[in-house]
């Protein structure tokens, strides 16, 4: 019986010395990391940073060939605008809680980045650049949506990239569901049932109709990229993101919610 206090203090000590070491591991930057301590700890989630004092200038000649590569955006807020109880208050964005944790950012995005005399101009051509999400909103609806940087082409009025670099530009956000995608009821666009069973394919009511006609929904998005931290020696830069675009539309069946997605940038400029 003596022993049960002394055995407590010990499991306590284990228990503090432990969270101390996982939080000097947490304390490193992604890259500093080996396998074994970013292995199901949702770090590889994050992208890549850099020191504070990462204030130098990445030169471009003019038209000179460049890209850039191993692109990362890390989605760490979502705000949802959504209708207020009140009729006579406007509609605003709300936070949301993200669900999708530990896959939720694009990354190893490349692109041209050409350098204009207007100024620069980036062209993404390929990469993880899609990623599904879920958020959930205060009143507990729960609201996916596809966020991404497929085909954005933003514009920066700048010759280099610096720490007051600011990229602009929009994006394509593809359709959360596919066409061979079946509703629970067995309804698709390409499969599946043309309507409910038991229901009239040429009904006239708008929300059955709505429900029954599966549609291959794409939107557009808008995206600022501001640069906050700069190498000019390994070529590398950080900063933050911001997107607005809406959310899932389930098939042409819901309305969209607007989202603004902002997040951790990460990027690196090379020579084509």
């Amino acid at each position: 019986m003596r022993l049960r206090p002394i055995l407590a203090a010990v499991l306590a000590l284990c228990l503090i010395l432990t969270t101390a070491c996982g939080g000097s591991i947490k304390g490193k930057t992604r890259a500093e990391l080996n396998y074994a301590e970013i292995h199901n700890t949702g770090l590889a989630n994050d992208c890549f940073e850099l020191p504070e004092s990462a204030r130098g200038t990445i030169p471009l000649e003019a038209g000179g060939s460049y890209k850039l590569v191993s692109v990362c955006m890390h989605p760490t807020d979502v705000l949802a605008k959504v209708d207020p109880l009140n009729k006579r208050q406007e509609a605003r964005f709300v936070d949301t809680k993200i669900l999708t944790r530990k896959t939720s950012t694009i990354e190893e995005i490349y692109g041209d980045l050409d350098v204009g005399e207007e100024g620069l101009t980036f062209s993404e051509q390929g990469g993880i650049d899609f990623q599904l999400i879920t958020v959930l909103l205060p009143g507990g609806e729960e609201v996916p949506f596809v966020f991404s940087s497929k085909a954005l082409v933003a514009e920066a009025d700048a010759d280099a990239i610096t720490t007051s670099t600011d990229f602009a530009g929009t994006y394509r956000v593809p359709s959360y569901r596919t066409s061979n995608f079946l509703d629970p009821k067995g309804r698709g666009l390409t499969t599946g049932y043309g309507s409910a069973v038991g229901l009239v394919p040429a009904g006239d009511d708008e929300e059955l109709d709505r429900e029954n006609t599966k549609r291959y929904v794409e939107g557009q998005g808008s995206m600022s990229l501001s640069i906050t931290r700069v190498d000019g020696e390994t070529g590398e830069f950080v900063g933050r993101f911001t997107a607005l675009q809406t959310s899932d539309t389930d098939m042409g069946s819901k309305d969209p919610i607007d989202l603004q997605v902002s997040g951790q940038l990460y990027g690196r400029v090379e020579q084509a």
